[in-house]
């Protein structure tokens, strides 16, 4: 997966025109168009990003949220989430981007995640905004894309006052539209599916009779994660919070569960059973066995046969 870490690394990969500033970014989504990737893979980068879509056809998925709403939408991107596009060379709108440089040079962003927590990683929800609101938010964009294209020596001091009353317009329209109770809804519900997502994969990767590519690491959260496009601390909140374990402890519990099975249901070896479970060897195998149950595999098998 690419991470891009800078803006000018980020407009190069998606065919976006070179930012004017490597730390701050105004656009629009017309100006775009002509060249923009309409199909971008999943991808991460390092910055902030507030977008007002308008019109046009598809959708930007971020994080694990799979439901982008129709018509005028706000929709947030934030460092290091997983994010992917499909969309069609008809979007109109506006949108910023910014660097986490950015905000620390500035006052007016002290307290930023806090006093704007629809910023976070796991709260950056899509939301819809009535036609009134998409002017108003229209207006503050073309202000700051007006005063970006100036040659105004302070202009990003009044460029980040703009993006301070945006950041405050986009608030109190998203504490409007995704009540706490609506957004923790949508919140459960998308977590619920992917911890389901979750426990089918580690189930479908040790099947028996599956083909093993050992350069990957099926004992690892990060795996599964990748394969999620989520970052493997959020999905290790997501199992936590609703298993009460950790997401490694999820798969370590799954490979106990197997490993009795094959030793009290199967002829097969020690040395077969560990590397059908992906251990790297019968030893280690043994090791996390034994550290788990307080016995061997090869007496485990006998107690269960008495």
């Amino acid at each position: 997966m690419q991470n891009f870490k800078t803006i000018k690394e980020y407009s190069e990969a998606t065919g976006i025109p070179t930012a004017k500033h490597g730390h701050f970014v105004v656009r629009s989504f017309q100006d775009n168009m002509p060249t923009v990737v309409h199909k971008m893979p999943a991808f991460r980068h390092a910055f902030y990003a507030i977008a007002l879509k308008m019109n046009g056809d598809g959708k930007a998925l971020s994080s694990h949220y799979s439901e982008f709403p129709e018509g005028s939408v706000v929709f947030f991107n934030s460092p290091f989430q997983i994010l992917s596009w499909d969309i069609a060379p008809n979007w109109e709108g506006y949108y910023v981007l910014m660097t986490r440089d950015f905000i620390a040079q500035h006052h007016v962003f002290k307290n930023f995640l806090e006093t704007f927590p629809f910023l976070k990683i796991d709260k950056a929800i899509p939301f819809e905004v009535n036609e009134q609101e998409t002017k108003t938010l229209l207006n503050i964009y073309q202000m700051i894309n007006e005063e970006y294209h100036s040659d105004k020596t302070d202009k990003f001091d009044f460029i980040s006052n703009y993006v301070l009353l945006l950041l405050n317009h986009v608030k109190r329209y998203f504490n409007k539209e995704t009540s706490t109770e609506k957004a923790n809804q949508i919140i459960r519900t998308a977590n619920l599916k992917l911890l389901s997502r979750y426990q089918e994969l580690i189930e479908m990767h040790f099947r028996e009779n599956n083909d093993w590519d050992y350069s990957k690491n099926l004992h690892s959260p990060s795996f599964y994660a990748e394969i999620l496009n989520i970052h493997p601390n959020y999905l290790n909140a997501i199992v936590k919070s609703n298993l009460g374990i950790t997401a490694l402890q999820y798969i370590h519990k799954h490979l106990l569960h197997l490993a009795k099975s094959y030793l009290t249901q199967t002829k097969l070896s020690v040395k077969e059973i560990a590397y059908q479970l992906q251990f790297d060897s019968p030893n280690n195998f043994n090791n996390f066995f034994k550290k788990h149950t307080q016995n061997t595999p090869g007496k485990y098998r006998k107690s269960a046969h008495v």
